[in-house]
């Protein structure tokens, strides 16, 4: 399952960038073919048990890939693997995919007190707010 070495993929690059410190939140991008959003969530839950990275909450944007037919002109979300081969409207074979197949952690959010800033260095945050890294 595809799904699974992502998940811990994304848990992998959300603790190199949390650096040890507790995390409360996730925000990952992901483009491509359709994924269950349940089964990724649940993917990250498992691969974060024992981490510093357990119980955060997963923020999941999906990004599926569309196909443009060059016979009709219509352009759709690809649903599965199918419409990668042939135009969901006309049946048309003659199409393009569009859209990003990648997977990118966006943000974390770590324990309040700390904020990673972008020249990498740490930053304080006022108690009770948290920061994204």
């Amino acid at each position: 399952m595809h799904e699974m070495g992502m998940c811990d993929a994304i848990v992998d690059a959300a603790r190199k960038r949390a650096r040890g410190r507790p995390v409360s939140g996730v925000k990952v991008r992901i483009g491509g073919h359709p994924v269950d959003p349940d089964v990724i969530d649940q993917g990250v839950r498992l691969a974060a048990e024992g981490t510093e990275i357990e119980g955060a909450r997963i923020d999941l944007v999906l990004e599926p890939l569309s196909v443009h037919c060059r016979d009709c002109g219509g352009t759709t979300p690809v649903g599965s693997a199918a419409a990668l081969a042939a135009c969901p409207v006309c049946g048309g074979v003659d199409v393009e995919t569009r859209g990003r197949d990648d997977v990118v952690l966006e943000s974390i959010t770590v324990a309040a007190g700390r904020e990673v800033v972008p020249d990498g260095e740490a930053a304080s945050v006022p108690d009770g707010e948290a920061g994204s890294a």
